[in-house]
Protein backbone atom coordinates (compact mmCIF):
# COMPACT_ATOMS: atom_id res chain seq x y z
CA UNK A 1 0.00 0.00 0.00
CA UNK A 2 1.33 2.93 -1.15
CA UNK A 3 0.55 6.69 0.37
CA UNK A 4 1.30 9.81 -1.39
CA UNK A 5 1.08 13.46 -0.40
CA UNK A 6 -0.89 16.32 -1.08
CA UNK A 7 0.50 20.10 -1.49
CA UNK A 8 -0.98 22.56 1.32
CA UNK A 9 -0.20 25.42 2.45
CA UNK A 10 3.39 25.66 4.48
CA UNK A 11 3.27 26.07 8.34
CA UNK A 12 5.44 28.92 9.44
CA UNK A 13 7.48 28.87 12.64
CA UNK A 14 10.40 30.37 14.40
CA UNK A 15 13.85 28.77 15.25
CA UNK A 16 15.14 30.22 18.01
CA UNK A 17 14.79 33.59 18.20
CA UNK A 18 12.55 35.49 15.41
CA UNK A 19 11.33 34.05 12.01
CA UNK A 20 10.16 36.62 9.59
CA UNK A 21 7.59 35.09 7.27
CA UNK A 22 8.25 35.26 3.53
CA UNK A 23 5.98 36.02 0.52
CA UNK A 24 6.54 35.67 -2.99
CA UNK A 25 6.93 39.00 -4.33
CA UNK A 26 8.06 40.38 -7.40
CA UNK A 27 10.82 42.90 -7.16
CA UNK A 28 11.60 45.41 -10.01
CA UNK A 29 15.04 47.31 -8.45
CA UNK A 30 18.48 45.63 -9.11
CA UNK A 31 20.29 47.52 -6.97
CA UNK A 32 20.84 48.55 -3.47
CA UNK A 33 19.67 52.19 -4.06
CA UNK A 34 17.46 53.19 -1.35
CA UNK A 35 13.71 54.42 -2.18
CA UNK A 36 13.26 57.78 -0.89
CA UNK A 37 15.42 60.43 1.30
CA UNK A 38 15.15 62.60 4.32
CA UNK A 39 16.27 65.46 5.97
CA UNK A 40 17.45 63.49 9.35
CA UNK A 41 20.85 63.55 10.99
CA UNK A 42 20.74 59.58 11.49
CA UNK A 43 23.10 57.85 9.79
CA UNK A 44 20.70 55.85 6.43
CA UNK A 45 20.64 51.95 7.23
CA UNK A 46 22.68 49.94 5.00
CA UNK A 47 21.97 46.46 3.99
CA UNK A 48 23.74 43.79 2.31
CA UNK A 49 22.80 40.54 1.08
CA UNK A 50 24.42 37.62 -0.10
CA UNK A 51 24.50 35.74 -2.55
CA UNK A 52 24.72 39.00 -4.10
CA UNK A 53 23.69 40.90 -6.82
CA UNK A 54 24.37 38.76 -10.78
CA UNK A 55 25.59 35.66 -9.20
CA UNK A 56 24.83 32.97 -11.21
CA UNK A 57 24.83 28.95 -10.31
CA UNK A 58 24.78 29.51 -6.63
CA UNK A 59 24.91 26.33 -5.12
CA UNK A 60 20.67 25.52 -3.93
CA UNK A 61 21.72 24.65 -0.33
CA UNK A 62 23.69 28.13 -0.03
CA UNK A 63 22.26 30.04 2.75
CA UNK A 64 20.73 33.47 2.50
CA UNK A 65 22.03 36.16 4.44
CA UNK A 66 20.77 39.75 5.16
CA UNK A 67 23.28 41.99 7.77
CA UNK A 68 22.43 45.30 8.40
CA UNK A 69 24.51 48.28 9.77
CA UNK A 70 23.12 51.94 11.46
CA UNK A 71 20.02 50.26 11.71
CA UNK A 72 17.95 46.71 11.80
CA UNK A 73 16.13 44.79 9.07
CA UNK A 74 12.43 44.70 9.41
CA UNK A 75 11.28 42.73 5.99
CA UNK A 76 12.75 40.24 3.96
CA UNK A 77 10.99 38.44 0.85
CA UNK A 78 12.38 36.38 -1.38
CA UNK A 79 10.76 35.25 -4.65
CA UNK A 80 11.57 32.38 -6.75
CA UNK A 81 10.82 31.49 -10.01
CA UNK A 82 11.86 28.22 -11.81
CA UNK A 83 11.57 29.40 -15.52
CA UNK A 84 10.56 25.89 -17.10
CA UNK A 85 7.77 25.45 -14.56
CA UNK A 86 5.40 27.67 -16.11
CA UNK A 87 1.69 27.34 -14.85
CA UNK A 88 2.50 26.18 -11.24
CA UNK A 89 -0.95 26.65 -9.36
CA UNK A 90 -1.21 28.92 -5.99
CA UNK A 91 -0.79 25.57 -3.74
CA UNK A 92 2.56 24.34 -5.11
CA UNK A 93 3.98 28.59 -5.05
CA UNK A 94 2.96 28.40 -1.10
CA UNK A 95 5.20 25.65 -0.57
CA UNK A 96 8.16 27.74 -1.47
CA UNK A 97 7.30 30.47 0.42
CA UNK A 98 10.54 31.55 2.75
CA UNK A 99 11.22 31.93 6.36
CA UNK A 100 13.92 33.37 7.95
CA UNK A 101 15.43 33.98 11.29
CA UNK A 102 16.58 37.44 12.90
CA UNK A 103 19.06 37.56 15.38
CA UNK A 104 18.25 39.17 18.97
CA UNK A 105 19.33 42.56 17.91
CA UNK A 106 17.77 43.00 14.41
CA UNK A 107 20.90 43.29 12.40
CA UNK A 108 21.00 39.80 10.90
CA UNK A 109 18.85 37.33 9.13
CA UNK A 110 19.01 33.67 7.83
CA UNK A 111 17.14 31.94 5.41
CA UNK A 112 15.64 28.91 6.84
CA UNK A 113 15.09 26.52 4.59
CA UNK A 114 17.41 26.19 1.62
CA UNK A 115 16.75 27.33 -2.54
CA UNK A 116 14.85 25.69 -5.28
CA UNK A 117 16.94 24.56 -7.99
CA UNK A 118 17.60 26.01 -11.30
CA UNK A 119 15.24 28.93 -9.96
CA UNK A 120 15.85 33.24 -10.88
CA UNK A 121 15.63 34.51 -7.19
CA UNK A 122 14.95 38.09 -6.04
CA UNK A 123 15.77 39.40 -2.56
CA UNK A 124 14.00 42.43 -1.26
CA UNK A 125 15.03 43.39 2.43
CA UNK A 126 14.13 46.34 4.39
CA UNK A 127 15.81 48.16 6.88
CA UNK A 128 15.26 51.24 9.52
CA UNK A 129 17.52 53.45 11.13
CA UNK A 130 17.42 55.02 14.80
CA UNK A 131 15.22 58.05 13.26
CA UNK A 132 12.94 54.92 12.06
CA UNK A 133 13.16 56.06 8.54
CA UNK A 134 13.25 52.99 6.17
CA UNK A 135 15.10 51.77 3.01
CA UNK A 136 14.76 48.74 0.18
CA UNK A 137 17.96 46.67 -1.48
CA UNK A 138 17.48 43.95 -3.53
CA UNK A 139 19.85 41.34 -4.96
CA UNK A 140 19.22 38.91 -7.97
CA UNK A 141 20.94 35.55 -9.23
CA UNK A 142 20.45 32.25 -10.32
CA UNK A 143 21.08 28.98 -8.59
CA UNK A 144 22.39 25.78 -9.90
CA UNK A 145 20.03 23.21 -11.60
CA UNK A 146 19.97 19.65 -10.29
CA UNK A 147 20.93 16.81 -13.02
CA UNK A 148 18.30 15.17 -14.00
CA UNK A 149 18.14 11.73 -12.84
CA UNK A 150 20.19 13.03 -10.00
CA UNK A 151 17.27 14.73 -7.39
CA UNK A 152 15.97 13.76 -4.66
CA UNK A 153 12.26 12.91 -4.72
CA UNK A 154 9.73 11.59 -2.46
CA UNK A 155 8.39 7.37 -3.44
CA UNK A 156 5.33 7.46 -0.58
CA UNK A 157 4.69 8.32 2.97
CA UNK A 158 3.03 6.70 5.66
CA UNK A 159 0.37 8.14 6.35
CA UNK A 160 -1.07 10.27 3.57
CA UNK A 161 -2.46 13.43 3.61
CA UNK A 162 -6.42 12.98 4.60
CA UNK A 163 -5.85 10.13 7.05
CA UNK A 164 -6.90 9.32 10.50
CA UNK A 165 -4.69 7.35 12.53
CA UNK A 166 -4.06 5.97 15.70
CA UNK A 167 -1.90 7.25 18.68
CA UNK A 168 1.15 4.82 17.97
CA UNK A 169 1.19 6.40 13.97
CA UNK A 170 4.99 6.52 12.67
CA UNK A 171 5.85 9.04 10.24
CA UNK A 172 7.47 6.68 7.39
CA UNK A 173 9.33 8.79 4.06
CA UNK A 174 10.42 6.60 1.15
CA UNK A 175 12.99 8.34 -1.22
CA UNK A 176 13.99 7.45 -4.31
CA UNK A 177 17.52 7.72 -3.78
CA UNK A 178 20.24 7.00 -1.05
CA UNK A 179 20.98 9.57 1.36
CA UNK A 180 24.11 10.69 2.37
CA UNK A 181 23.91 14.27 4.01
CA UNK A 182 21.53 12.52 6.98
CA UNK A 183 21.46 15.73 9.05
CA UNK A 184 20.47 18.12 6.56
CA UNK A 185 17.46 16.21 5.46
CA UNK A 186 16.79 15.07 8.80
CA UNK A 187 16.55 18.86 9.44
CA UNK A 188 14.41 19.78 6.41
CA UNK A 189 11.94 17.74 7.41
CA UNK A 190 9.35 19.03 10.46
CA UNK A 191 6.78 17.96 11.95
CA UNK A 192 3.88 20.41 13.47
CA UNK A 193 1.39 19.10 15.96
CA UNK A 194 -1.22 21.05 17.64
CA UNK A 195 -0.52 19.18 21.15
CA UNK A 196 3.37 19.89 21.66
CA UNK A 197 5.35 16.64 21.80
CA UNK A 198 8.81 15.55 21.58
CA UNK A 199 9.59 13.67 18.67
CA UNK A 200 12.96 12.53 16.41
CA UNK A 201 13.58 10.52 12.57
CA UNK A 202 15.40 7.58 12.18
CA UNK A 203 16.92 6.00 9.51
CA UNK A 204 16.03 2.65 8.56
CA UNK A 205 18.02 2.55 5.60
CA UNK A 206 19.65 5.24 3.65
CA UNK A 207 16.52 5.53 1.57
CA UNK A 208 14.21 5.20 4.24
CA UNK A 209 13.55 8.12 7.20
CA UNK A 210 11.10 7.07 10.42
CA UNK A 211 9.82 9.88 12.62
CA UNK A 212 8.47 9.05 16.26
CA UNK A 213 7.18 11.10 19.21
CA UNK A 214 8.68 9.70 22.44
CA UNK A 215 5.56 8.94 24.12
CA UNK A 216 2.23 8.43 21.73
CA UNK A 217 0.36 11.03 20.27
CA UNK A 218 -2.35 12.84 22.23
CA UNK A 219 -5.66 12.03 20.35
CA UNK A 220 -8.14 14.17 18.87
CA UNK A 221 -5.35 16.78 16.92
CA UNK A 222 -4.12 17.55 13.65
CA UNK A 223 -0.43 17.19 12.73
CA UNK A 224 1.56 18.61 9.57
CA UNK A 225 4.60 17.32 7.91
CA UNK A 226 6.94 20.06 5.88
CA UNK A 227 9.06 18.09 3.80
CA UNK A 228 11.39 21.42 2.41
CA UNK A 229 13.49 19.26 0.46
CA UNK A 230 14.41 21.42 -2.65
CA UNK A 231 17.57 22.25 -2.41
CA UNK A 232 19.24 20.41 0.07
CA UNK A 233 22.01 18.63 -0.99
CA UNK A 234 21.06 14.31 -0.34
CA UNK A 235 24.31 13.26 -1.34
CA UNK A 236 27.35 14.96 -3.54
CA UNK A 237 25.46 17.64 -6.13
CA UNK A 238 22.16 15.62 -5.71
CA UNK A 239 19.47 18.05 -4.89
CA UNK A 240 15.99 17.97 -3.46
CA UNK A 241 13.45 19.69 -6.19
CA UNK A 242 10.07 19.90 -4.82
CA UNK A 243 8.56 20.54 -1.06
CA UNK A 244 5.68 18.26 0.13
CA UNK A 245 3.18 18.74 2.64
CA UNK A 246 1.20 15.98 4.64
CA UNK A 247 -1.58 16.50 6.75
CA UNK A 248 -3.36 13.94 9.15
CA UNK A 249 -5.54 13.82 11.95
CA UNK A 250 -4.67 12.05 14.97
CA UNK A 251 -7.88 9.78 16.49
CA UNK A 252 -9.21 8.19 19.49
CA UNK A 253 -7.24 6.48 21.46
CA UNK A 254 -7.43 2.74 20.88
CA UNK A 255 -5.38 -0.10 22.85
CA UNK A 256 -5.28 -3.34 22.60
CA UNK A 257 -3.62 -5.88 24.84
CA UNK A 258 -2.85 -9.35 24.46
CA UNK A 259 -1.65 -11.94 26.67
CA UNK A 260 -0.88 -14.89 24.51
CA UNK A 261 -1.93 -17.98 26.98
CA UNK A 262 -5.25 -16.26 28.08
CA UNK A 263 -6.71 -16.43 24.70
CA UNK A 264 -8.38 -13.38 24.34
CA UNK A 265 -7.62 -9.77 23.06
CA UNK A 266 -9.35 -6.93 25.42
CA UNK A 267 -9.79 -3.43 23.78
CA UNK A 268 -9.68 -0.02 25.13
CA UNK A 269 -11.05 3.24 23.60
CA UNK A 270 -9.75 6.17 25.55
CA UNK A 271 -8.55 4.52 28.30
CA UNK A 272 -12.40 2.76 28.87
CA UNK A 273 -13.36 -0.56 28.01
CA UNK A 274 -14.58 -1.48 24.93
CA UNK A 275 -14.89 -5.33 23.71
CA UNK A 276 -13.43 -8.46 25.05
CA UNK A 277 -12.32 -10.52 22.19
CA UNK A 278 -11.86 -14.55 22.44
CA UNK A 279 -8.58 -15.02 20.06
CA UNK A 280 -6.01 -18.52 19.31
CA UNK A 281 -2.67 -17.03 18.70
CA UNK A 282 0.81 -18.74 17.20
CA UNK A 283 0.88 -22.91 18.24
CA UNK A 284 4.57 -21.92 18.86
CA UNK A 285 5.60 -25.52 17.41
CA UNK A 286 8.81 -23.21 16.11
CA UNK A 287 9.90 -20.06 15.99
CA UNK A 288 7.71 -19.04 13.16
CA UNK A 289 4.81 -19.77 14.31
CA UNK A 290 5.22 -18.19 17.66
CA UNK A 291 2.86 -14.90 17.94
CA UNK A 292 5.57 -12.02 18.66
CA UNK A 293 5.99 -10.51 22.06
CA UNK A 294 6.17 -6.52 21.92
CA UNK A 295 4.21 -3.40 21.03
CA UNK A 296 2.71 -3.86 17.40
CA UNK A 297 1.43 -1.01 15.47
CA UNK A 298 -1.59 -1.94 12.88
CA UNK A 299 -0.94 -1.74 9.49
CA UNK A 300 -2.63 -2.05 5.93
CA UNK A 301 -6.05 -3.78 5.73
CA UNK A 302 -7.84 -6.49 3.31
CA UNK A 303 -11.35 -7.12 3.43
CA UNK A 304 -10.11 -10.36 1.75
CA UNK A 305 -6.90 -11.86 1.69
CA UNK A 306 -5.23 -15.25 0.27
CA UNK A 307 -2.59 -16.12 3.34
CA UNK A 308 0.39 -18.12 1.51
CA UNK A 309 3.09 -19.43 3.34
CA UNK A 310 5.59 -19.04 0.42
CA UNK A 311 5.49 -15.07 0.66
CA UNK A 312 6.98 -15.49 4.26
CA UNK A 313 9.45 -18.12 3.15
CA UNK A 314 7.73 -21.60 3.62
CA UNK A 315 7.59 -23.52 -0.17
CA UNK A 316 4.13 -25.05 -0.66
CA UNK A 317 5.88 -28.33 -0.87
CA UNK A 318 7.44 -27.58 3.00
CA UNK A 319 6.18 -28.79 6.46
CA UNK A 320 3.68 -26.49 8.07
CA UNK A 321 2.93 -24.97 4.62
CA UNK A 322 -0.57 -22.93 4.31
CA UNK A 323 -2.65 -21.25 1.57
CA UNK A 324 -5.97 -20.53 3.27
CA UNK A 325 -8.44 -17.68 2.12
CA UNK A 326 -9.58 -15.44 5.61
CA UNK A 327 -11.70 -12.34 5.56
CA UNK A 328 -11.55 -9.00 7.67
CA UNK A 329 -7.33 -9.14 7.98
CA UNK A 330 -4.85 -6.48 9.64
CA UNK A 331 -1.26 -6.64 9.41
CA UNK A 332 0.78 -6.20 12.40
CA UNK A 333 4.25 -7.02 10.61
CA UNK A 334 5.92 -7.55 7.87
CA UNK A 335 6.81 -11.56 8.90
CA UNK A 336 3.20 -12.43 8.19
CA UNK A 337 1.09 -11.39 11.41
CA UNK A 338 -2.12 -10.65 10.89
CA UNK A 339 -5.20 -10.41 12.87
CA UNK A 340 -7.69 -11.68 10.72
CA UNK A 341 -11.21 -13.99 11.27
CA UNK A 342 -10.45 -18.08 10.76
CA UNK A 343 -13.85 -19.76 11.24
CA UNK A 344 -12.28 -22.54 10.13
CA UNK A 345 -10.40 -22.76 13.61
CA UNK A 346 -12.16 -24.63 16.54
CA UNK A 347 -10.07 -23.74 19.38
CA UNK A 348 -10.38 -19.74 19.37
CA UNK A 349 -10.65 -18.88 23.20
CA UNK A 350 -9.29 -21.80 24.25
CA UNK A 351 -6.25 -22.85 22.57
CA UNK A 352 -3.22 -21.48 20.75
CA UNK A 353 -3.42 -23.67 17.16
CA UNK A 354 -2.69 -20.94 14.55
CA UNK A 355 0.46 -20.45 11.84
CA UNK A 356 1.41 -16.93 14.15
CA UNK A 357 -1.70 -14.90 13.44
CA UNK A 358 -4.48 -13.61 15.83
CA UNK A 359 -7.53 -15.76 14.58
CA UNK A 360 -10.92 -13.95 15.11
CA UNK A 361 -14.02 -15.49 14.89
CA UNK A 362 -16.42 -13.55 12.24
CA UNK A 363 -18.13 -11.06 14.20
CA UNK A 364 -15.64 -9.97 16.34
CA UNK A 365 -12.88 -9.83 13.33
CA UNK A 366 -15.60 -7.78 11.44
CA UNK A 367 -15.77 -5.24 14.36
CA UNK A 368 -11.64 -5.20 14.93
CA UNK A 369 -11.95 -4.28 11.11
CA UNK A 370 -14.84 -1.21 11.14
CA UNK A 371 -13.09 0.30 14.56
CA UNK A 372 -9.48 -0.06 13.87
CA UNK A 373 -7.02 2.65 12.24
CA UNK A 374 -3.98 2.42 10.81
CA UNK A 375 -1.65 3.23 13.63
CA UNK A 376 -3.63 1.95 16.65
CA UNK A 377 -1.73 -0.22 19.10
CA UNK A 378 -1.65 -4.11 19.99
CA UNK A 379 0.60 -4.40 22.89
CA UNK A 380 1.26 -8.86 22.78
CA UNK A 381 3.15 -10.77 25.93
CA UNK A 382 3.36 -14.04 26.95
CA UNK A 383 5.37 -15.57 24.07
CA UNK A 384 9.21 -16.28 23.77
CA UNK A 385 9.91 -14.36 20.18
CA UNK A 386 10.31 -11.12 20.53
CA UNK A 387 8.93 -8.82 18.10
CA UNK A 388 11.50 -7.28 16.19
CA UNK A 389 11.94 -3.00 15.85
CA UNK A 390 11.80 -3.27 12.49
CA UNK A 391 9.73 -6.02 11.52
CA UNK A 392 7.10 -3.64 10.31
CA UNK A 393 6.51 -0.50 12.67
CA UNK A 394 7.85 -1.70 15.13
CA UNK A 395 9.03 1.37 16.40
CA UNK A 396 7.81 1.36 19.89
CA UNK A 397 9.97 -1.71 20.61
CA UNK A 398 12.90 0.73 21.28
CA UNK A 399 13.36 3.03 24.09
CA UNK A 400 13.18 6.85 23.83
CA UNK A 401 17.23 6.67 24.74
CA UNK A 402 17.66 3.80 21.85
CA UNK A 403 15.58 5.82 19.49
CA UNK A 404 17.67 8.64 19.70
CA UNK A 405 20.49 6.70 19.31
CA UNK A 406 18.74 6.27 15.87
CA UNK A 407 18.80 10.15 15.31
CA UNK A 408 21.58 11.82 12.90
CA UNK A 409 21.16 15.19 14.82
CA UNK A 410 20.93 13.42 18.10
CA UNK A 411 18.85 16.13 18.91
CA UNK A 412 14.30 15.49 19.38
CA UNK A 413 12.31 18.16 17.17
CA UNK A 414 9.56 19.74 19.29
CA UNK A 415 6.17 19.55 17.40
CA UNK A 416 6.14 23.71 17.80
CA UNK A 417 9.39 25.07 17.56
CA UNK A 418 10.84 23.13 14.70
CA UNK A 419 13.68 21.45 13.10
CA UNK A 420 16.97 21.20 15.61
CA UNK A 421 19.63 22.36 13.20
CA UNK A 422 20.82 23.81 9.89
CA UNK A 423 19.62 22.45 6.39
CA UNK A 424 22.09 24.31 4.32
CA UNK A 425 25.42 22.92 3.36
CA UNK A 426 28.69 22.99 5.54
CA UNK A 427 30.94 26.16 5.04
CA UNK A 428 28.18 28.06 2.88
Amino acid sequence: MTGMTQSAMTRRFGIGLVALALAATACTSNDAETQGTTDSTADPVELSITPGEGGEEIAPNTPVRVNAENGTITDVKIDQVVPDEEGEDSEDADLYEMTGTLNEDGTEWVSDWNLRPGAEIVVTATGENEAGEEDEFAAEFTTLAATPGQSLELVSNFPSSGDTVGVGMPIVINFDLPVANKAQVENSMNVVAEQEISGAWNWVTDQMAVFRPEEYWDPYQQVSVDLNLAGVEASDGVYGVRNYQINFEIGRELIATMHVPDHEMVVEIDGEHERTIEVSNGAANRRFDTTTTGTHVLMERYEQLTMDSSTVGIPSDAPGSYLVDVQYAVRTSNSGEFVHEASYNSAIGSANTSNGCTNLRMDDARWFFDNTLMGDILDTTGTDREFEWDNGWGYWQKSWDEWMEGSVTETPQTTTYGTPGSVHGEDL
